[in-house]
Protein backbone atom coordinates (compact mmCIF):
# COMPACT_ATOMS: atom_id res chain seq x y z
CA UNK A 1 0.00 0.00 0.00
CA UNK A 2 1.49 3.35 -1.01
CA UNK A 3 1.25 6.59 0.98
CA UNK A 4 -1.81 7.90 -0.87
CA UNK A 5 -3.66 4.62 -0.22
CA UNK A 6 -2.74 4.86 3.47
CA UNK A 7 -4.14 8.41 3.54
CA UNK A 8 -7.31 7.29 1.78
CA UNK A 9 -7.77 4.34 4.15
CA UNK A 10 -7.91 6.77 7.11
CA UNK A 11 -10.70 8.87 5.56
CA UNK A 12 -14.10 7.68 6.88
CA UNK A 13 -15.69 8.14 3.45
CA UNK A 14 -13.40 5.43 2.06
CA UNK A 15 -13.24 3.20 5.17
CA UNK A 16 -15.16 0.32 3.59
CA UNK A 17 -12.93 0.19 0.52
CA UNK A 18 -10.39 -2.56 0.01
CA UNK A 19 -6.89 -2.23 -1.42
CA UNK A 20 -7.90 -2.39 -5.09
CA UNK A 21 -10.62 0.20 -4.60
CA UNK A 22 -8.26 2.49 -2.69
CA UNK A 23 -5.74 2.17 -5.49
CA UNK A 24 -8.38 3.12 -8.08
CA UNK A 25 -9.63 6.03 -5.96
CA UNK A 26 -6.04 7.17 -5.50
CA UNK A 27 -5.72 7.45 -9.27
CA UNK A 28 -8.80 9.70 -9.32
CA UNK A 29 -7.73 12.04 -6.50
CA UNK A 30 -4.91 14.57 -6.31
CA UNK A 31 -3.36 15.25 -2.92
CA UNK A 32 -2.69 18.95 -2.27
CA UNK A 33 -1.44 21.05 0.62
CA UNK A 34 -3.01 24.50 1.03
CA UNK A 35 -2.02 27.46 3.16
CA UNK A 36 -4.11 29.20 5.79
CA UNK A 37 -6.70 31.42 4.13
CA UNK A 38 -6.76 29.58 0.81
CA UNK A 39 -10.24 29.90 -0.70
CA UNK A 40 -11.41 26.54 -2.02
CA UNK A 41 -14.88 27.56 -3.16
CA UNK A 42 -16.78 30.84 -3.47
CA UNK A 43 -20.51 31.02 -2.78
CA UNK A 44 -22.43 31.57 -6.02
CA UNK A 45 -19.60 30.62 -8.36
CA UNK A 46 -19.45 27.50 -10.46
CA UNK A 47 -17.26 24.69 -9.25
CA UNK A 48 -15.70 21.59 -10.61
CA UNK A 49 -14.00 19.96 -7.64
CA UNK A 50 -14.87 17.74 -4.72
CA UNK A 51 -12.64 18.02 -1.64
CA UNK A 52 -11.89 15.53 1.13
CA UNK A 53 -10.08 16.95 4.17
CA UNK A 54 -7.15 14.77 5.20
CA UNK A 55 -5.57 17.12 7.76
CA UNK A 56 -6.53 20.59 8.95
CA UNK A 57 -9.79 22.52 9.00
CA UNK A 58 -11.98 24.26 6.44
CA UNK A 59 -14.37 27.06 7.43
CA UNK A 60 -17.71 27.32 5.57
CA UNK A 61 -19.52 30.63 5.22
CA UNK A 62 -22.85 31.50 3.67
CA UNK A 63 -23.86 35.11 3.24
CA UNK A 64 -20.71 36.14 5.13
CA UNK A 65 -21.67 34.14 8.24
CA UNK A 66 -19.84 31.05 9.44
CA UNK A 67 -22.06 27.99 9.16
CA UNK A 68 -19.60 25.19 9.92
CA UNK A 69 -15.99 24.19 10.41
CA UNK A 70 -15.06 20.88 8.80
CA UNK A 71 -12.11 18.70 9.78
CA UNK A 72 -10.30 15.51 8.84
CA UNK A 73 -12.58 13.00 7.13
CA UNK A 74 -15.15 15.61 6.13
CA UNK A 75 -15.78 16.53 2.52
CA UNK A 76 -17.29 19.36 0.52
CA UNK A 77 -18.07 20.46 -3.00
CA UNK A 78 -20.41 17.60 -3.83
CA UNK A 79 -23.57 19.68 -4.16
CA UNK A 80 -22.56 21.68 -7.23
CA UNK A 81 -21.05 18.57 -8.81
CA UNK A 82 -24.30 16.64 -8.32
CA UNK A 83 -26.74 19.31 -9.53
CA UNK A 84 -24.50 21.50 -11.74
CA UNK A 85 -25.57 24.60 -9.83
CA UNK A 86 -23.48 27.29 -8.15
CA UNK A 87 -21.50 26.73 -4.95
CA UNK A 88 -23.73 27.01 -1.88
CA UNK A 89 -21.01 28.35 0.43
CA UNK A 90 -17.54 29.83 0.54
CA UNK A 91 -14.96 27.37 1.87
CA UNK A 92 -11.64 28.65 3.22
CA UNK A 93 -8.73 26.79 4.78
CA UNK A 94 -8.61 27.61 8.50
CA UNK A 95 -4.88 27.03 8.92
CA UNK A 96 -2.76 24.83 6.70
CA UNK A 97 -4.63 21.82 5.34
CA UNK A 98 -4.01 18.69 3.31
CA UNK A 99 -6.79 17.79 0.89
CA UNK A 100 -7.71 15.19 -1.66
CA UNK A 101 -9.17 16.90 -4.71
CA UNK A 102 -11.34 15.08 -7.21
CA UNK A 103 -12.29 16.85 -10.46
CA UNK A 104 -15.78 16.79 -12.00
CA UNK A 105 -15.31 13.82 -14.36
CA UNK A 106 -13.46 11.79 -11.74
CA UNK A 107 -16.16 12.57 -9.15
CA UNK A 108 -18.81 11.08 -11.41
CA UNK A 109 -16.60 8.04 -12.02
CA UNK A 110 -16.28 7.66 -8.24
CA UNK A 111 -20.07 7.91 -7.83
CA UNK A 112 -20.73 5.40 -10.62
CA UNK A 113 -18.07 2.83 -9.74
CA UNK A 114 -18.30 2.84 -5.91
CA UNK A 115 -21.90 2.46 -4.66
CA UNK A 116 -20.83 2.50 -0.99
CA UNK A 117 -19.12 5.86 -1.47
CA UNK A 118 -22.09 7.21 -3.47
CA UNK A 119 -24.42 6.23 -0.61
CA UNK A 120 -22.15 7.89 2.00
CA UNK A 121 -22.06 11.12 -0.05
CA UNK A 122 -25.81 11.16 -0.58
CA UNK A 123 -26.49 10.48 3.12
CA UNK A 124 -24.14 13.30 4.12
CA UNK A 125 -25.83 15.58 1.62
CA UNK A 126 -29.24 14.79 3.11
CA UNK A 127 -27.93 15.48 6.62
CA UNK A 128 -26.54 18.83 5.47
CA UNK A 129 -29.85 19.82 3.93
CA UNK A 130 -31.65 18.91 7.16
CA UNK A 131 -29.23 20.83 9.37
CA UNK A 132 -28.86 23.93 7.21
CA UNK A 133 -32.46 24.39 6.04
CA UNK A 134 -34.68 22.90 8.79
CA UNK A 135 -37.54 25.31 8.07
CA UNK A 136 -37.69 24.17 4.43
CA UNK A 137 -38.30 20.53 5.29
CA UNK A 138 -41.65 18.86 5.71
Amino acid sequence: MDEKQRVLSRVPLFARCGGRSLEAIGRLADEVDVKDGTELTREGSSGGEFFVIVDGKVRLERGGKEIAVLGPGDFLGEISLIDGGPRTATATADGPARLLVVAHREFHTLMADYPDIRLEILEALAQRVRSLEPEALV
